[in-house]
């Protein structure tokens, strides 16, 4: 019988430098709305994903032909073929195709990440796949919020928390880091209700200002599909399918056209 393995949650990339760990798996969480973006382009065939950290490096994706999306502060940035919320990513428009992404915090903690053993993306639609993936890895893991601009997140603390309870009931797992049970403890409060627990959350009203929260509900639906997208070579790649969950809820009319 292996030893259990940690399992910690870092809260935002200012604290990252904390919790790196050459032998850890770091999964990637930003709800609202990157990893949940990733998740459906790839459920609606996307190739792969490019993920860069500036605007600038986007753009110049842009000029050489790329299919782009890209935001700034939840807004799409003018060269961009497509902003940041999961419905732009509908099958007529990435199927087969290789996107380029570039968003205000997500894509960045991708990169921060990229020196641990493995780093893979989060969110509530992949949430089985994930859990199932960790486990049969054996490794240690970093549930890593990319937050808002270095700053704490509920909506990405609450899939942590999701997340780490689903890792801790296996009996693979255990945390001694108080970030992990803060998580989980939160998680708790939110999950019986959690639109209406994600009403407190700043980034929600951010998007509601900008006319951005279709996304809600979609962004806090389970098990859309058994992917676990994976950054290799510097770019997401979805190589690992979960065989092990034939449950999984049926995503028509989810993505919307």
């Amino acid at each position: 019988m292996i030893d259990k393995l940690p399992v910690e949650v870092c809260f935002s990339p200012a604290m990252y430098h904390r919790f790196h760990n050459d032998e850890a798996i770091v999964v990637i969480v930003d709800i609202l709305r990157a990893t949940t973006a990733i998740c459906t382009a790839f459920i609606n065939g996307v190739s792969q994903i490019i993920p860069v950290q500036t605007v600038e490096e986007a753009h110049l994706y842009k000029k050489r032909g790329f299919l782009v999306a890209a935001e700034r502060d939840g807004i799409k940035c003018s060269f961009a073929d497509l902003g940041n919320s999961p419905f732009n990513f509908t099958p007529e428009v990435v199927n087969g195709k290789v996107l380029v992404y570039s968003t205000t915090n997500g894509t960045q903690a991708i990169h921060m990440a990229e020196k641990s053993y493995k780093v893979v993306v989060g969110s509530f639609l992949n949430i089985s796949a994930l859990t199932d993936f960790l486990v049969n890895q054996k490794h240690p893991v970093v549930i890593f919020c990319a937050g808002w601009k270095d700053r704490f997140s509920l909506e990405d603390t609450i899939f942590a928390g999701a997340l780490a309870e689903r890792l801790l009931e296996t009996g693979v797992y255990y945390t001694v880091c108080d970030s992990t049970i803060a998580s989980t403890d939160l998680w708790s409060l939110a999950k019986e209700d959690i639109l209406g627990y994600i009403e407190k959350a700043a980034q929600r009203h951010r998007l509601k200002k900008n006319g951005l929260d279709d996304v809600l509900e979609y962004c806090f639906t389970p098990d859309q599909a058994p992917i676990v997208p994976e950054f290799s070579n510097n770019a997401l790649v979805v190589e690992k399918y979960c065989e092990n969950f034939n449950n999984f809820s049926s995503n028509e009319n989810k993505i919307r056209n």
